[in-house]
């Protein structure tokens, strides 16, 4: 093991403040002549992106993260996390910037799909097991965002105010228990906590992180959330990314040579880097790493999809549907064809490829009539031009060609082909289009940049979509789109080309989109051709969801509602074919008005690349839904016992204290439509009996169904009596079961310490009393209860 601190002496003060900050946007600096390598991060809660977004280097997509924490299984997290130290070799990534624990506090929350649960429990077991099998193969992650990240609205400037009883019971919570487990970083939050700027906020990053807890990793600070150089410096931070607006290099240096920040500090930081730089290997002596056995990532992909999903309703035993009963199916919706596969923002990456769920079903149900129509189209933009009637698309950048599965092209960092920006100033997609019908089509260009669009030879549109000035969050987070129309003849190949042209030098950052919509009928003809075709069908299946501009990082949602008239396609289908089956693709919580009405309900979150495959496997019961509700979804958005986000003088207060989520619905007493923990299998289950000790319960059930099944234990524990300054219950636990048709099997969930204990007079206290053990099927479905004192 090569001798850290002997390294350290051997550095000048300006080589170690180099190590402390970004090079460039995604890595540090190398310092050859002590034999350590540069070491590289990468955006990564679902895929491993690499230093660039480009087609050509495409990205395994898993589930979202709130999929991950469905299936209530950490060691499927851990098969997760595995497949993404895999590809993070593979892409020659050293530090992934993932996971996200940000308690889901508000439904509202725009980046919930990144995040795992509203319950500190749930999301940090399950980002345990996806650390523990990313850092399997020698490749950090960074739980991230220390703290209070818990929405998107003023994230750069707002301060949010949090009790010290809620910020250690629920919102540090799962960020000390990926520490303890042995987690390498963590990444720190834009916002403020209590007053303080979190990248310089170091009663949170130094006293208690690395303290009190002993963590002895690094604190690595989200893009341009470091905006001070002695803050930041004494305030815990470790590293600032990236290169751009650092506040450190020179500015640290100074502040150091001027007795502002001690070089002690400083030492610290390297150690901590070179540190995780011996565990990645890219410090010579460091030990080596045996990367466990090659996963499959498509078949991983599919099997967290698929145990992700949660059946929330199945009235009369609809699912799981019978292929041989079956001579037609009605598939209905946009997202049947255009599947939302990922949530906006730095949790995008490019896979390899994606089935739809109206593919899946396809190719599933080979000798079935699958029909399809649009019903209702939620999406603002117009998709990227693909399938019948387009060659595949040519992109031409620089001097660099590659070829496009559809009109689209995206990267973020290095570009295709490992062209330098300064060579880039055009790019073309080019590709051929045989109209299959004849009209008025609808072509619409979207990205940033200056754009000609030339459709069989005239030019359409020209000009720019960002006016002078915009942001680069304003040209990732808030694309705009240009629509034109051609009339166009049946059967005859016409040209289309897209042109970008790019300033010198920002071809690192690049978006351009050619969207196209053949002719058809109007938004209410559209939901009658769905209406007739499910009418005639043996079942229908609509595919409803959200779209990038209402769940994404950067904003908050304004509404819990569908977008567009998906709601109505839903009721109106639901009467004209009372087997209705909707499958809803969203990463968090939506109003589903229309709940009583359909047969079945599927939750499919946002499903990775696999999305059709896994939802044919459980639709026709080749593989159980396995999923339960990580969060509360509610009947209306007043019955939300936390619901708006709204700064007020740049603070966010907390009121509510501990009772967030679930606990916040207990204590108002309004029930949801569907509660935390909630979701049918394809068999039952008989809760036999349980034995408690301080330390653990024991449960006994019983698969009392036709079916092989998994069961997810729910174990919750109260006060008896009720005690109104705490939550009536919280999961203190939870385990994965399997069992045969009538086999009986048994289950031990354990009961840490901190069950019993509450945050008080700076310091945990055991609160001795009476509980109420439960064990569940979910929160609102209790099967066995015991009694215990301590």
């Amino acid at each position: 093991m090569t001798d850290v601190e002997h390294l350290i002496a051997r550095l000048t003060l300006e080589e170690k403040v180099s190590l402390l900050a970004g090079q460039d946007f995604w890595s540090l600096p190398a310092i050859e002549r002590i034999g350590l390598r540069s070491l590289v991060m990468s955006d990564g809660p679902i895929g491993v992106r690499g230093v660039g977004w480009a087609p050509d280097d495409p990205s395994i997509a898993l589930p979202s993260p709130t999929a991950l924490a469905a299936a209530w299984d950490v060691e499927l997290a851990e098969r997760a996390g595995q497949l993404l130290g895999q590809e993070s070799r593979r892409k020659g990534v050293h530090l992934l910037l993932g996971p996200t624990v940000n308690l889901q506090r508000t439904p509202l929350g725009g980046r919930h799909f990144e995040c795992y649960s509203e319950d500190p429990l749930l999301s940090g077991e399950i980002a345990v097991g996806f650390v523990r099998g990313v850092q399997r193969h020698g490749v950090g992650t960074t739980v991230k965002h220390l703290v209070g990240n818990d929405f998107e609205t003023d994230r750069m400037e707002v301060d949010v105010r949090i009790g010290e009883r809620a910020l250690r019971e629920i919102y540090l919570a799962p960020f000390e228990r990926v520490v303890e487990s042995g987690g390498w970083g963590v990444m720190s939050a834009y916002n403020g906590v209590n007053g303080h700027s979190m990248a310089q906020n170091g009663r949170i990053q130094d006293e208690i992180l690395k303290r009190e807890w002993g963590f002895d990793g690094v604190v690595v600070s989200d893009w341009r959330a470091a905006r001070s150089t002695t803050g930041a410096a004494l305030g815990g931070l470790d590293i600032a990314m990236p290169a751009l607006e650092s506040p450190w290099g020179e500015k640290l240096v100074s502040a150091v040579r001027a007795g502002e920040v001690p070089e002690e500090s400083i030492d610290d930081k390297v150690r901590r880097v070179l540190r995780l730089a011996q565990r990645v290997g890219v410090l010579d002596g460091g030990p080596a790493v045996t990367p466990p056995a090659e996963l499959d990532g498509d078949a991983i992909a599919r099997e967290v999809a698929a145990r992700s999903f949660v059946l929330v309703r199945n009235e009369n035993y609809t699912l799981p549907l019978e292929p041989a009963a079956l001579t037609k199916v009605a598939v209905i919706g946009a997202l049947a064809t255009d599947a939302r596969v990922l949530g906006g923002g730095s949790a995008q990456v490019s896979p390899p490829h994606v089935i739809s769920p109206l593919t899946g079903l396809e190719l599933a149900l080979s000798g079935v009539d699958v029909e399809y129509a649009v019903g209702a189209d939620p999406r603002p933009f117009l998709p990227a031009a693909h399938g019948p009637g387009w060659a595949p698309t040519t992109a031409t950048v620089g001097s660099h060609t590659l070829e496009l599965e559809t009109t689209a092209l995206r990267w973020i960092g290095s570009l295709p082909g490992g062209l330098d920006p300064a060579d880039v100033e055009e790019i073309r997609l080019e590709t051929t289009f045989t109209p299959l019908e004849g009209g008025e089509h609808t072509f619409a260009v979207s990205g940033f940049g200056t754009f000609e669009l030339l459709v069989n030879g005239t030019s359409l549109y020209e000009g720019t979509l960002h006016p002078p000035g915009a942001t680069r969050a304003d040209l990732l987070l808030s694309p705009r789109e240009q629509r034109v129309t051609a009339t166009l003849e049946a059967g005859v190949a016409v040209p289309v080309v897209l042109r970008q042209t790019i300033a010198r030098g920002l071809a690192h950052t690049v978006s351009s989109t050619l969207g196209h919509r053949p002719p058809g009928p109007d938004a209410d003809g559209l939901i009658a051709e769905a209406v007739e075709l499910a009418a005639g069908a043996d079942v229908a299946v609509i595919v409803v969801g959200t779209t990038e501009q209402v769940e994404s990082e950067g904003f908050d949602r304004t509404s819990l509602a569908l977008p567009g008239r998906q709601d109505e396609l839903v009721s109106r289908v639901a009467a004209a074919n009372p087997r209705t089956v909707v499958v809803v693709n969203a990463g968090s919580p939506v109003l589903m008005p229309w709940s009583d009405e359909v047969a079945a309900t599927l939750l499919t979150w946002f499903p990775g690349q696999e999305a059709g495959a896994a939802l044919a496997d459980v639709l026709l019961g080749t593989t159980e839904p396995g999923g339960r509700l990580p969060t509360t979804w509610p009947r209306r958005e007043e019955d939300c016992p936390v619901l708006a986000i709204e700064p007020r003088d740049g603070v966010v207060t907390y009121e509510e204290g501990v009772f967030v989520g679930y606990r916040g619905w207990l204590r108002s007493g309004v029930a949801p439509l569907y509660a935390f923990g909630h979701g049918h299998g394809y068999t039952t289950w008989q809760y036999d009996e349980m034995t408690v000790t301080e330390t653990e319960a024991v449960i006994t059930l019983t698969n009392t169904g036709a079916r092989s099944g998994r069961e997810v234990v729910q174990l919750y524990v109260g006060p008896s009596p009720v005690d109104p300054s705490r939550p009536e219950r919280w999961l203190a636990g939870f385990e994965n079961v399997e069992a045969l048709p009538s086999e009986t099997v048994t289950v031990r969930i354990p009961l840490p310490p901190r069950t019993f204990e509450i945050w008080e007079n700076d310091s945990w206290a055991r609160r001795p009393g009476d509980y109420r053990v439960i064990a569940a099927h979910a929160l609102d479905d209790p099967r066995l209860t015991a009694k215990l004192t301590v």
